[in-house]
């Protein structure tokens, strides 16, 4: 790869780590982009003795490339993204991949074709991975970051997602439990 667009490329990634989620971290400042993939790809890296059917080096692709569009558009909570985001986030990536040179613009566009289909066993555990990484680090965030919406959608979100696998459903399981708890021991 040329110098030029390499750095071209990092310049991007830079972008990831300087874009703030609506999540919050546990000493109290806002998490990064960058920091829910990082976070994401190690989750990924964390379960491959749970699917041994899957090629985990290609879910941890997925983790650490899934969010690139919102190094162009920011985040949008999932519970104000609309369609039209979306679609916008989606026009992003894809004139982003035609900047890359051939194989890497072959590769991640089969990889961000295969993200959107969701039909491969990586594309599902990716999926349910990252909407478990959102409730997981609201857990993490002190409760006073949480919006009232929050209550609810902590105990529902992920839902559809993980139901493809018995070792997500017992996470999302697990994960609910210590958002009852928290929020139990916020009302005390």
């Amino acid at each position: 790869m040329k110098i030029k667009d390499f750095l071209h490329i990092v310049d991007i990634m830079e972008a990831m780590k300087c874009n703030t989620r609506h999540s919050w971290l546990s000493d109290g400042r806002r998490e990064s982009v960058a920091e829910h993939s990082w976070c994401l790809a190690a989750m990924a890296y964390f379960v491959k003795d749970e699917f041994p059917e899957a090629d985990i080096s290609r879910v941890i692709m997925m983790c650490i490339f899934h969010d690139i569009g919102e190094a162009f558009t920011g985040d949008i909570p999932a519970f104000l993204k609309t369609d039209s985001d979306e679609n916008r986030e989606e026009d992003k990536v894809a004139a982003f991949l035609k900047t890359l040179p051939g194989v890497y613009q072959e590769e991640l566009t089969e990889l961000f074709n295969e993200m959107h289909e969701l039909k491969t066993p990586e594309a599902k555990i990716y999926k349910a991975l990252d909407k478990m990484e959102a409730v997981i680090q609201h857990n993490e965030a002190d409760i006073s970051t949480w919006l009232p919406l929050e209550y609810d959608l902590q105990l529902n979100y992920g839902e559809k997602e993980v139901e493809f696998s018995e070792y997500m459903l017992e996470l999302k399981k697990a994960v609910n439990e210590k958002t009852i708890e928290k929020i139990d021991e916020s009302s005390k």
